[in-house]
């Protein structure tokens, strides 16, 4: 049964130090893909955008600056622990978001009811779409030759 936690938070998009706006996020969270979190994001004039990265990373990334990739997490604060920063990156290209951690941590204490983090792997449905994808990407490559 595929079953999700959703949730929206407003975060302020940082285009510059002095320019911000604030725009709607959505979460989401799906028991078929167990190890992934997905953030939405509605900026004004443009179609959504959506990212998706380790639940775990979001985990972490409220605690403590954490992220080796294309997306990186901090608090903004570590001691005070209210916002945190959330950096995307592709290329040279990269936009930063302002977010209040408590919204962050209902959401990540809704998918942990829904899955425990570290008991990801014991969801049949996820280990039958890992073979389905794998399948089908070794038939892709069977057949590109």
């Amino acid at each position: 049964m595929r079953e999700s936690v959703q949730a929206e938070v407003m975060m302020s998009f940082l285009v510059s130090e002095e320019l911000s706006f604030r725009i709607p996020v959505e979460l989401r969270y799906e028991t078929c893909d167990p190890y992934a979190v997905r953030l939405t994001f509605h900026l004004p004039g443009d179609t959504p955008v959506t990212w998706a990265f380790g639940r775990e990373l979001l985990v972490d990334g409220v605690g403590r600056a954490c992220g080796d990739g294309d997306v990186h997490i901090a608090p903004a604060d570590p001691d005070a622990l209210d916002e945190a920063f959330i950096r995307l990156q592709v290329g040279a290209d990269q936009a930063l978001f302002r977010a209040g951690i408590p919204p962050l941590l209902a959401f990540l204490d809704r998918t942990d009811k829904l899955v425990p983090l570290g008991q990801e792997r014991a969801l049949a449905d996820f280990d039958a779409h890992l073979d389905e994808a794998l399948d089908r990407i070794l038939a892709e490559e069977q057949s590109a030759g």
